[in-house]
């Protein structure tokens, strides 16, 4: 087993440029982690674990490139938390984005906050969905925070990143209509959509919603019912809602 001690060495510099540093993550193919508990679901889900930095007892760990005692302050100086776990590492992201096939899927659109893109990837988890698609400037997936909110769904779930203009491709290509949560007049109630066997629901940012090329490419638009004084939902609890009605209506 090694032991580093020095914050200068450059393994220790290459696992907090994977934490801090998005195209240095898909240059490299591997992304960071943190805690116990993200350590057991990557173990769990096997996970192609590279490299293990831990001040604590041994990890519990099958198999990994390199298992590396380190002390605290050095996981601290790598870890994005103000208070940093025992344990810190990373993992081998997956090496194929599959394309979009039939299913019941969610997209997420420009979604930016990496704490949202988690956790709806751990709620989509939870509630049986087909692939989560991000399309367009989304949060990564696998940054730190997003790692962090999926509570290891992010090391089982599909998760497929596409442009817009490809997505829309795809989908009309395969025959699966997109159905658009919208805040419009026209749109359909989420509770009496007729839902096919194979979709897709698309939601948008807070901010801005979905772009005019998915609104105008999707089947129909649709609208959470909710009490008149609130105008809308956290993107978040949104995604909730849709992805609840959709594994209800399976």
């Amino acid at each position: 087993m090694e032991e580093i001690s020095s914050r200068k060495n450059p393994l220790i510099a290459r696992v907090k440029k994977l934490g801090a540093d998005k195209k240095y993550r898909r240059e490299e193919g591997e992304y960071f982690c943190q805690g116990d508990k993200l350590l057991y679901e990557a173990v769990k889900w096997d996970a192609k674990i590279k490299t293990v930095l831990f001040c604590g007892d041994v990890p519990d760990v099958p198999e990994c490139e390199r298992m590396v005692r380190v002390p605290k302050d050095v996981i601290e100086s790598v870890s994005p938390m103000k208070s940093a776990p025992e344990v810190v590492f990373t993992c081998a992201m997956p090496e194929v984005w599959e394309p979009i096939a039939a299913g019941r899927h969610l997209i997420m659109e420009n979604m930016q906050d990496p704490g949202n893109v988690g956790t709806i990837l751990r709620t989509a988890d939870a509630l049986d969905c087909g692939a989560v698609i991000l399309a367009g400037d989304c949060a990564d997936p696998f940054s730190p925070k997003a790692v962090r909110a999926s509570m290891g769904a992010v090391f089982r779930h599909k998760i497929i990143e596409l442009p817009v203009s490809s997505l829309v491709e795809q989908a009309k290509d395969i025959g699966l209509p997109i159905y658009a949560a919208a805040l419009d007049s026209t749109a359909y109630d989420l509770r009496e959509l007729k839902l096919p066997e194979s979709y897709a629901f698309a939601i948008g940012n807070e901010g801005h919603g979905l772009s005019r090329e998915l609104l105008d490419a999707s089947a129909a638009r649709v609208i959470i019912p909710m009490s008149e004084r609130c105008e809308s939902l956290n993107a978040a609890a949104a995604a909730t809602v849709i992805l609840w009605e959709m594994f209800r209506n399976r």
